[in-house]
């Protein structure tokens, strides 16, 4: 017999006791510092990284689940894992944040100046950012944090400072008016990512340019800007004015003629066919005005407010629309108006002002030759998207990507690395550069996208060839979510493409969707559905709710989830708890190998088999980043078979003693250890505390990544465990039939299939309490389950005109159910008016409700007499 020392393992798993202790554990002994030195295979992913200001939300848990997911196991497997982490020094979010705090003092920014503003700015960014680094180890992010980066770090500023020179001197990047998303409170030019759109109430109206035959009516839903207008344009196959391209109009209000152009852009079928052109506040204007030379007159400043001559001068952009109106209302100009009018409206991500299309002077990238490139790395497979069906969402974006305002009108942020002679000479500076003489710099700041597409490459060491760059590029994987798709992804391969000599910085993006609630519904604060990973943390513990995340994370997809599945997830790391802490009690252990097959046990040898076989499942679905697969497989492998099924067989076949026991204990030791490791990259801690009672081992998080051995899949055991299993689960509900109670015991006759069937009946008893016959046996019921029988003795055991009762009342409702689905089958009109599935559904009530009635009939007639 072997002597087994059994480690004290608590009753309940309480989180809150294990996640700290060995998070502190796992980084102090550097287990997820990455050795640029080692000759193992390379495995990198660098985090997306999250904003200066930010907090944990629910988007950041399932993002950063998936990714320690897959550098736990990367680890585990033996390459030489890279997981680097970072912040975003987050510009605009940034400086209202401390612009905040400086009015709370009664300042502003201009009253410290840039220089000591900034100085400030660092200074929150020491006290106060960052509170997301803490957070994400708690959620059991195995960062190496020794290589942690800041956008706004040495390293990358001088990234920033080359890349941007290089593009300048290569003749992407340039200065120009252009129109540009605007906030007139952030007082800056703003990213398409910047800008929220929302469906908002406004107002449609339609006025009368010109006079008589001679007019033309068009249709804004921002009156205001007509003061702006240089031109009315058409389509040049709209009849309905052909007659009018060529000539003018006057503006109403301002007494200015415009003409009347004929453009491809215009839809003949949108309003009145007629638009009004505004070439300095819209996009769209913008481009006809350069298709037909017109002039952009500004007609607002940088807050918004009218700076036309004239009686709207002076007036909030908001409070000029309705005055403009009424003016036009005044001379008879407005032909109709549509309140409210739901449209569209753009909005400044961070403090939520209707953001203004301005003509602006601001730099540029041209995009084309730089998407171009991003757009052959995908097509020649150099980088794969997964899915693959969201590789059309890309190709659409960098096929008709327009040149990238990178500009902004702020103090925090990488300052725009061009200087500005006296005489108007400008140059742009390299980072071992100094400016001459007198010369000024560019007041602005470059857009926070521009330093974190640099992101796969600055933070490994560009623009130097550091060991890091030669090792971990490309990386391996990006795991984002597939709405920035465009923004962030785009910009990153196209910079990579760019500074790395045509080598993307990915090997795959791998794209999941957004957490919803468990109606589908996208959380908002508006609607109440908010769930806040943090007090999940609290409440259920990280792994339970990294768990709820990748249950529902397949690829491409939206991830529903509720707070009671988070319930569910706890109660898993409960259920595999139990099970270790059973195992370890009953001397479960690891300390010698595995048995031959021919040495064990069916139930050993029917374990071990579909071990196997869930560990090549996992494996193939971890290929396609199919969490929702994995978690299910594993879930279902540890809770239905290894808990609910082996454990309780390998309870009898310990109880048994002998050499048999002790090789069941074997068994049991190495199933639950491989199932541990192959849990641990989706619930971390406590496969850790587990796995290190059940080997004595350092950690779980070096361990080797389970493997399939080839001589344990057995598939006679595995069907000869599944008709076991089949008898047992059908005398479990026959008992139930009866009126018996789960852990009542009765006598019982079993007339079992075979030699293979009957060598289980001290389980199959074991299992359904029943009890060998006496000589006075004599059944009350019978149950026949392929060629096996089960007889049993419930004479004393229930109340059979209790039972009798209940049996007859389940009959009239079933009988009830049958006969009113067969009344909406048999009625025509029904069957003629209702959907294909609803059909369906009927039938199949029917058909359940005459199953019922059989087996009801059935348990009725074998109840004893009263």
């Amino acid at each position: 017999m072997v002597t087994v020392t059994t480690p004290e393992l608590p009753t309940q798993y309480a989180p809150a006791d294990v996640e700290p202790q060995s998070y502190q554990r796992w980084v102090a002994e550097g287990y997820f510092t990455a050795d640029v030195g080692s000759q193992r295979e390379p495995y990198s992913i660098v985090l997306p990284p999250p904003n200066v200001t930010g907090v944990l939300h629910i988007g950041h848990a399932l993002d950063h689940s998936i990714q320690d997911a897959l550098t736990r196991r990367a680890r585990m497997r033996g390459l030489e894992t890279l997981w680097l982490p970072g912040m975003d020094h987050a510009g605009i979010a940034t400086q209202n944040v401390v612009e905040r705090e400086l009015a709370k003092e009664g300042l502003s920014r201009h009253d410290l100046g840039r220089e000591a503003f900034v100085q400030r700015v660092w200074q929150w960014k020491e006290e106060s950012g960052g509170r997301i680094l803490g957070q994400m180890a708690k959620l059991g992010d195995g960062v190496d944090w020794s290589r942690e980066r800041f956008t706004m770090d040495e390293g990358l500023s001088r990234a920033v400072q080359t890349i941007f020179k290089r593009l300048f001197d290569d003749g992407l990047i340039y200065r120009a008016e252009r129109i540009i998303n605007w906030c007139p409170r952030c007082l800056t030019a703003l990213s398409d990512i910047e800008v929220d759109h929302s469906d908002d109430e406004g107002e449609l109206v339609s006025i009368r340019y010109g006079e008589g035959e001679a007019s033309i009516v068009v249709a804004t839903t921002r009156a205001e800007t007509m003061l702006g207008d240089t031109a009315v344009a058409v389509h040049p196959a709209d009849e309905r004015y052909a007659h009018l391209v060529g000539t003018s109009v006057e503006v109403p209000l301002t007494g200015r003629m415009i003409p009347i152009v004929a453009d491809e852009h215009v839809d003949p079928a949108f309003g009145t066919g007629a638009v009004k052109v505004t070439p300095a506040h819209d996009p769209n204007d913008f481009e006809i005005g350069r298709r037909h030379g017109l002039p952009s007159l500004s007609i607002m400043d940088e807050r918004g407010v009218i700076t036309a001559h004239g009686p709207f001068q002076g007036l909030d952009r908001f409070e000029a629309r309705p005055a403009v109106v009424a003016a036009l209302r005044a001379e008879g100009r407005i032909v109709t108006e549509k309140r409210p009018y739901v449209h569209a409206v753009g909005h400044c991500s961070r403090c939520k002002t209707v953001v203004e299309p301005r003509l602006s002077l601001q730099w540029f990238v041209n995009v084309q030759p730089l998407a171009k490139a991003a757009g052959d790395a995908v097509r020649d497979g150099r980088t794969r998207i997964h899915p693959p069906e969201l590789a059309k969402r890309y190709f659409d974006w960098v096929d008709d990507m327009h040149d990238w305002c990178i500009s902004r009108q702020l103090w925090w942020g990488h300052r725009i690395p061009v200087w500005y002679g006296p005489d108007g000479e400008v140059v742009c500076v390299g980072p071992d550069e100094e400016p001459p003489a007198g010369y000024v710099q560019d007041s602005d700041v470059l857009d926070t996208w521009f330093s974190s597409g640099l992101w796969p490459f600055s933070t490994l060491g560009w623009p130097e060839r550091t060991p890091e760059l030669e090792r971990f590029y490309p990386t391996t994987v990006l795991v984002t979510g597939y709405d920035i798709l465009f923004f962030w992804v785009a910009r990153m391969m196209m910079f990579g493409l760019y500074a790395m000599d045509g080598t993307p910085p990915f090997q795959t993006v791998a794209l999941h969707g957004m957490v919803r609630d468990q109606y589908g519904k996208k959380m908002s604060k508006s609607f109440g559905n908010v769930v806040d990973p943090l007090d999940w943390i609290s409440r259920y513990g990280a792994d339970a709710t990294r768990f709820t995340l990748l249950r529902g994370a397949s690829p491409g997809s939206d991830v529903a989830i509720s707070e009671d599945w988070a319930a569910g997830s706890r109660n898993f790391c409960n259920k595999i708890w139990n099970a270790t802490r059973f195992a370890l009690m009953n001397g479960a252990n690891v300390s010698a190998p595995l048995p031959a097959p021919s040495e064990l046990s069916v139930a050993d040898r029917w374990i071990l088999s579909r071990l196997q076989e869930v560990l090549a499942a996992v494996d193939d679905a971890y290929d396609d980043f199919e969490f929702a697969k994995i978690s299910d497989q594993l879930y279902h492998f540890a809770w239905d078979e290894v808990c609910d099924w082996y454990v309780e067989l390998a309870k009898i076949q310990i109880a048994s003693g002998g050499e048999a026991a002790e090789r069941t204990r074997l068994v049991l030791g190495h199933v639950l250890e491989a199932l541990l490791r192959l849990l641990h990259p989706l619930v971390p801690f406590v496969t850790e505390e587990l796995w290190r009672a059940l080997t004595g081992g350092p950690s779980i998080t070096v361990a080797a990544w389970p493997s399939a051995v080839g001589e344990y899949v057995d598939r006679a055991a595995e069907e000869e465990i599944l008709a076991l299993q089949h008898l047992i689960t059908e005398v479990r509900r026959f008992r139930s039939d009866q009126g018996l109670k789960p852990g009542q015991r009765v006598a019982a006759r079993l007339t079992l299939d075979g030699a293979s069937m009957a060598a289980h009946e001290t389980a199959i008893r074991a299992l359904l309490r029943l009890d060998e016959p006496a000589e006075s046996f004599s059944a009350t019921a019978r149950l026949a389950v392929g060629s096996s029988v089960v007889e049993i003795d419930t004479a004393g055991a229930i109340d059979v005109a209790a039972e009798r009762r209940r049996m007859e009342k389940d009959l009239a409702a079933a009988r009830k159910e049958a006969a009113q689905a067969e009344a909406k089958l048999a009625n025509q009109q029904f069957m003629s008016k209702a959907p294909e599935d609803v059909v369906v559904k009927v039938r199949a009530r029917a058909a359940q409700a005459d199953a019922d009635i059989a087996r009801l009939e059935a348990q009725l007639a074998a109840l004893p007499a009263s």
